[in-house]
């Protein structure tokens, strides 16, 4: 199984609710439609159930197994990169250059940059300052997240 985050360090992997009946040794409810997508989840050693995809899927992300690690599991740069949805970049005051990055979940992380001189101002350079502070600050959220995820919260 692959290993998910959300609240909790998780295992999971893709499973009709069809088969997830049979893996539990139940017959499916007439009024259930066996192909339904979703994800057979283990939460501990013993317990195991299942999860509609729309539902998983909203609440966990992949973590990506590093084999170069004790623990197996990092976050990776992919991770970091796709958790950035997009950008707003602009100007104020003629020489600082403001960026907000709106995250998969909402959140929004506001950084800037200024140069002294208003000749040397470039908006480009300004944003990849920005842009770089942002990545960094998400590296550290998710890291937090996958501590919680491993340790709890403590």
């Amino acid at each position: 199984m692959n290993k998910y985050l959300g609240v909790k360090l998780i295992e999971a992997e893709p499973m009709n609710l069809g088969d997830y009946n049979t893996f539990k040794g139940w017959r499916i409810p007439a009024d259930e439609c066996p192909l339904k997508e979703g994800y057979k989840v283990k939460y501990s050693d013993t317990y195991i159930s299942w999860s509609p995809k729309d539902v998983f899927e909203a609440a966990y992300m992949q973590v990506v197994a590093n084999p170069d690690l004790k623990t197996n599991i990092s976050i990776s740069q992919s991770m970091v990169d796709d958790f950035i949805v997009d950008y707003d970049v602009f100007t104020k005051k003629e020489k600082i250059t403001v960026v907000i990055a709106t995250l998969k979940n909402g959140f929004t992380i506001v950084e800037s940059s200024a140069c002294v001189d208003l000749a040397n101002y470039n908006e480009d350079m300004g944003a990849e300052i920005c842009k770089e502070r942002i990545v960094n600050q998400v590296w550290n959220h998710l890291g937090f997240l996958l501590q919680c995820g491993v340790g709890g919260i403590k």
